[in-house]
């Protein structure tokens, strides 16, 4: 297994992680953070104890920026909500605001300026960090933006408190310049925030690395701003989270590789670190690498520092293609699959997948939606699932003789708990017991090793792929590859542990509103 334990703290490295040119290459860190919290969130407090209260989280900060500095860092990620932490109210979070100025209407290095602005003590000490040790500085904190209400209210989005609060991601340059700010636009039950009133797409320019873009946790799931970036030419992006692992489809890691690889970005992701939250789970991944921390039960609930080089990415993907640690890259128009309708494996084809039998499909809750799914009876096969008139295919073999339960499963539709979304996945998982009930629970662990292809025609380009082994490590998927016609194919074998998912994870943004 690729992992090195250090207090039980386990940190995987996939592939290959450091260019062979060193000159198209950086050093990235991000920090998962044992978050210190406000015990009453929804009390409100003076602005001098609010502070009190940011400058023991800033003290922690203070500390990974000099580890970071000290292995070469030369940009720094820390997570959403890390300062002053969630659950607080629109009235209780006000004395952590600070009004953050544009970036992109005036110049200001709060380190070198402290006075232009009042109330702004967060600001200046994050800019003094970057400053002191050279490094572009990205941290997310709450922004206050006074606005004017109208006479008639109904033109008016200004709130009735007439300012504007946005859950907001700030970046500094090495200088300790002020040079990005961005306004989360998904939030995700965030009394606190406001949604801002018109979507925002933020870069930002490094001489080390040329371009990256910011998002914030839930924006992730969305086309606004993230799918806009990534279609704008981003390739590398930025993530501070506060996520609340989810399987089988939406562990942290799992899925933050999988939209690295779906997308064919860069992707420094900074989440959280609370055991009570079940938050836990950051990484730097490319394309074809991936450096990730997931704690396990019973691990020390302790930050975790991740430093590794990365390759800078073009900033302009040729085609949508994916490249894998050995180097297999296949783009729209060279799929080895047929391109008509019909399914192709090996040396044989068939047209729509073959009827399924009724009583061999059974239908079972995950992640709230309710799939269609078979159960992999056999050693070795090849079966086909559909939900409606999308189908998902797998070819299988088993590697090792287990009681284990695993089903095939299919959904296309919108999902509608906590955040609506529209999808169509195809996913292979381990049930949580031997009876069909289980299959879409939550699994962890797993010992049946197997080398599958899993294949499925999508009314999307836009498919995120993932291999989730036991003890929640990441597997790097052999072969990858996206026809013209939305058919996508993963092939993996040779696991290093059992599997406990492998998931095609198709977002259908255009129907998002339907």
């Amino acid at each position: 297994m690729f992992f090195v334990v250090a207090v039980w703290v386990s940190l995987f490295v996939i592939g290959q992680t450091e260019p062979s040119n060193v000159d198209s290459s950086y050093v990235a860190a991000v920090y998962e953070h044992r978050l210190i919290l406000n015990p009453e969130p929804h009390v409100p407090i003076s602005r001098p104890a609010a502070l009190q209260h940011m400058q023991k989280n800033l003290d922690v900060y203070q500390e990974q920026a000099a580890l970071a500095a000290q292995q070469g860092a030369q940009i720094l990620v820390f997570p959403e909500d890390g300062l002053q932490g969630f659950n607080f109210s629109r009235t209780s979070i006000y004395s952590y605001l600070e009004t953050i100025p544009d970036p992109q209407q005036e110049s200001w290095n709060p380190c070198t300026e402290p006075g232009r602005y009042n109330n702004t003590e967060v600001l200046q000490r994050l800019s003094c960090m970057a400053r002191r040790y050279s490094l572009y500085l990205v941290a997310n904190m709450a922004d206050l933006q006074p606005c004017t209400l109208k006479t008639d209210h109904s033109s008016s989005s200004c709130p009735p408190d007439g300012r504007w609060q946005f859950n907001t991601n700030v970046v500094f340059s090495s200088d300790g310049l002020l040079v990005a700010r961005y306004h989360k636009q998904n939030l995700y039950f965030e009394d606190a925030f406001d949604m801002p009133p018109q979507p925002e797409i933020i870069t930002f320019d490094t001489p080390f690395a040329g371009k990256f873009g910011l998002i914030t946790c839930f924006d992730i799931l969305f086309h606004m701003p993230t799918v806009t970036l990534v279609e704008k030419g981003v390739r590398q992006v930025i993530f501070p989270t506060a996520w609340m692992n989810q399987l089988p489809l939406l562990d942290t890691i799992q899925f933050q590789q999988a939209f690295s690889l779906g997308a064919n970005v860069t992707l420094l992701a900074a989440n959280i670190r609370d055991d009570r939250l079940i938050m836990t789970g950051s990484g730097i991944y490319t394309p074809f690498s991936a450096v990730y921390h997931h704690a396990q039960r019973g691990d020390p609930e302790e930050g975790r520092l991740l430093v590794a080089r990365v390759p800078v990415l073009d900033p302009v993907p040729v085609r949508q293609s994916v490249a894998t640690e050995e180097g297999d890259v296949r783009s729209e128009s060279t799929s080895s699959i047929a391109t008509d309708s019909r399914f192709c494996h090996k040396d044989s084809c068939f047209d729509s997948p073959p009827p399924v039998a009724p009583s061999s499909t059974f239908t079972s809750s995950m992640m709230y939606d309710p799939f269609k799914f078979i159960l992999l009876n056999d050693t070795e096969g090849e079966l086909n699932v559909c939900d409606g008139t999308f189908c998902c295919h797998l070819q299988y073999q088993r590697l090792k003789s287990s009681e284990e339960l695993y089903a095939f499963g299919a959904f296309a539709g919108t999902h509608t708990v906590n955040g609506r979304y529209a999808l169509q996945v195809c996913a292979v998982v381990r049930c949580a017991g031997l009876d069909t009930s289980s299959c879409g629970q939550e699994v962890e662990d797993a010992e049946t090793k197997m080398d599958f292809l899993l294949e499925g025609k999508f009314g999307t380009k836009y498919v995120y792929p993932s291999v989730l082994a036991s003890r929640l490590v990441l597997e790097q998927p052999q072969h990858l590859e996206k026809s013209a016609d939305g058919r996508v194919t993963m092939k993996h074998s040779n696991m290093t542990g059992g599997l406990v998912t492998a998931c095609l994870y198709g977002r259908m943004y255009q129907l998002d509103n339907e």
